[in-house]
Parts: structure tokens; C-alpha cells; sequence
């Protein structure tokens, strides 16, 4: 049996799974006002800090929450967001992003952008500017240049080199696979992604006026297939929030939590009286269970690929877990500063 820091027996035993009966809904009525609090994936912690002194000075929680990840998408030193970022296998930077805002239910996405530092920012204009949810490729790069944002040339020359050492030395770690069944193995390159790869930063927020919003932004699996679109555009996948329950979003395998919806359903397992600890190792397991694929597990029958969760609720309890491996981390900013909190996990 795997050492876990919740073990799965226990796990079992617990409230998560239980019946309905036994829950106390988390409803807008029913809590204190805690804000501002702001969490992000383990790479956010200037993200964090800034998204609550912005908020501390009066920002909306979903203004906050993107200046927050703009400080990583324009880190060239961070190569797995924004400016930097590693690209698609034909050596493009494509970029994904989206923005929940909990007092209205609206949300904004943009997938595969091109030339375009902050697509968290072209998403909130998708939101504030338009009657759709989604838009990618050309016509999202097209509606960034109506609302003037520059076209730039992504691809730092660190990235550059990273992709070209890549080609040149391809052979069965790429995303095209050949024809194969479910018990097939050694294809393709999901177990030899590192556990501790980041791929995005998210971040979640309460605001003074107690409201929730989230945002997630990418520059997506390095070396994708052209076109590829993982889950953080993807409103229920990548990120949820509802602004009477709380916020969740990922990092990871983006194609396991698109066939989960795994956002959505620790929302949904908080408005049913998980805590986000739970109700991310809930969304956890569900992947888990789901994986069925031999070229997706290890020698145990587990998933060999990482997913990490995120979540807060009304009010302001934060927590999180992921699939695979002990020292994952997430970070938190609220009255009492910024830290970095443990992860829980199912596997080590």
C-alpha cells in the first residue's frame, strides 16, 4: 500500500464520501466576511501577495487576481507561462487563459493566442467585451489587436534552445502516438513528465466585499501538437468558482482533469460540505479511478502523470492536493502574510 499524508483508507472513512445527509451546505448566508484571501499554485507566491494588496486597496477580486499571474506571464524566467514560455512542437508559443467572475457568473477564455503577453487579460476582455465565453487562434489574437494589445515574438531565446534540443532529439516522448489498445505501454511521454512540473499558475481570490473570482494562464504542455488546448481555458476544468460557495483551479495533466471536470466538481463537493482539502483529494481520486489506460499508469496500476488541485471556500478555509508525490506546495496571502501551504496527496 502507498504512504500518503491522507492515506486512502482513512480518506474512505471520512465525510468525503459519505452520504449527502451528513453534510452542512456551505451557502453565501451562512459565513463570515474574511476576505481579502488569495491562493495560486506553488509558483505564485509574488502572485498572491500582489492579487491582496490590490485588494486591500479596494480592487475587485478578479482584477486582483490577474494583476497577480501577471507578474508571471511576463517572467521570461518562467517557462511554463506567458512570455518564455516553452513552445508547441513547431517551436510557436501558444497561449491559454481563463477568468471566472463570481458576482456575475461570467467568464472569459482565450485558447492557442499568439503574439500576446497577458492572455489573462485578453480572457477579462473576452468577459467584459463580448457575449461569448471562448475564443481562440486567429480570432482571439485578432480581437486582442482590436482592444490594443501588442503582437509580440514570444519565444525567449532560452526557450528556443530548450525546443531545439527537444527536436533533435525526438523519438517515442512526443504526443502523436500510433495505433495501439488499452493494455499497451511505453507511448508517448505522460510518464515521463516530472511530478513537480508546474505547466501553469492559478490563482483564486476573496475580495473585501467578499467576492470570489479565479484565473488560470498558461503556455501549455511544452512541445504540443499545434492547436492543442488543455484544461485551463476551459471553464469547470482549468478553474470554477461560484461566488456563494467558493473557487478551485489546477495545474497538471491538462487532458486528465478536461475528461473530469475535476474544477466543477470540487465546487460541488465544497457546496456539499467538503473542505477544498477534501473535496480536491475527492477530485483526486476521481482521476485516479478514471485512469485506465496502461500507457498512463505505473507498475501499481496508478497514475504515472501528475494533477495538483486548488480551493477555497466562503469562508476563506484554503486547502489542496494532488495525485502524485510528497513537497507539493500552494500559496496563500491573506491578513496574516504570505506562506506556503502542504499539498495533500494520494500516492507518493
Amino acid at each position: 500500500m502507498p504512504t500518503n499524508t491522507v492515506s486512502r483508507r482513512a480518506f474512505l472513512k471520512t465525510g468525503t464520501f459519505a452520504g449527502a445527509a451528513a453534510f452542512v451546505p456551505v451557502t453565501g448566508s451562512a459565513v463570515r466576511h474574511v476576505g481579502p484571501v488569495a491562493i495560486a499554485s506553488g509558483n505564485g507566491r509574488g502572485c498572491v501577495a500582489e492579487a491582496v494588496r490590490q485588494m486591500q486597496a479596494g480592487a475587485d477580486a478578479l482584477d486582483a487576481v490577474v494583476a497577480g499571474v501577471n507578474l508571471v506571464e511576463e517572467n521570461p524566467d518562467d517557462t511554463s507561462v506567458g512570455y518564455g514560455g516553452l513552445p508547441n512542437a513547431e517551436g510557436v508559443v501558444q497561449l491559454d487563459s481563463a477568468v471566472m467572475h463570481g458576482p456575475t457568473g461570467r467568464a472569459g477564455a482565450v485558447a492557442a493566442l499568439e503574439g500576446v503577453m497577458y492572455p489573462s487579460r485578453v480572457a477579462l476582455q473576452v468577459l467584459r467585451r463580448t457575449d461569448h465565453v471562448l475564443l481562440v487562434a486567429e480570432g482571439a489574437q485578432a480581437f486582442a489587436r482590436m482592444h490594443g494589445f501588442p503582437i509580440e515574438n514570444l519565444l525567449t531565446e532560452r526557450a528556443r534552445e530548450v525546443w531545439v534540443r527537444w527536436r533533435e532529439n525526438l523519438s517515442n516522448r512526443d504526443d502523436y502516438l500510433p495505433p495501439h489498445g488499452s493494455e499497451d505501454r511505453d507511448l508517448g511521454r505522460a510518464m515521463r513528465r516530472s511530478y513537480d512540473h508546474w505547466g501553469t499558475i492559478h490563482c483564486s481570490a476573496i475580495d473585501l466585499t467578499g467576492n470570489i473570482s479565479s484565473v488560470t494562464t498558461t503556455s501549455g504542455l511544452a512541445f504540443k501538437i499545434p492547436g492543442r488546448v488543455g484544461d485551463s481555458p476551459i471553464i469547470g476544468a482549468g478553474l470554477y468558482c461560484d461566488n456563494d460557495v467558493g473557487a478551485a483551479g489546477s495545474t497538471g495533466r491538462g487532458e486528465a482533469n478536461l475528461e473530469s471536470l475535476a474544477s466543477f466538481l470540487i465546487v460541488e463537493r465544497m457546496r456539499a460540505g467538503d473542505s477544498p482539502q477534501d473535496a480536491c483529494l475527492f477530485a483526486c481520486q476521481r482521476i485516479a479511478d478514471n485512469t485506465r489506460l496502461a500507457r498512463l499508469q505505473n507498475e501499481n496500476g496508478e497514475p504515472a502523470f501528475n494533477v495538483s488541485f486548488y480551493a477555497l471556500n466562503k469562508a476563506g478555509v484554503v486547502g489542496g492536493a494532488r495525485i502524485r508525490g510528497s513537497g507539493g506546495r500552494m500559496a496563500v496571502a491573506d491578513a496574516d502574510g504570505t506562506r506556503m501551504v502542504d499539498l495533500a496527496y494520494l500516492y507518493a
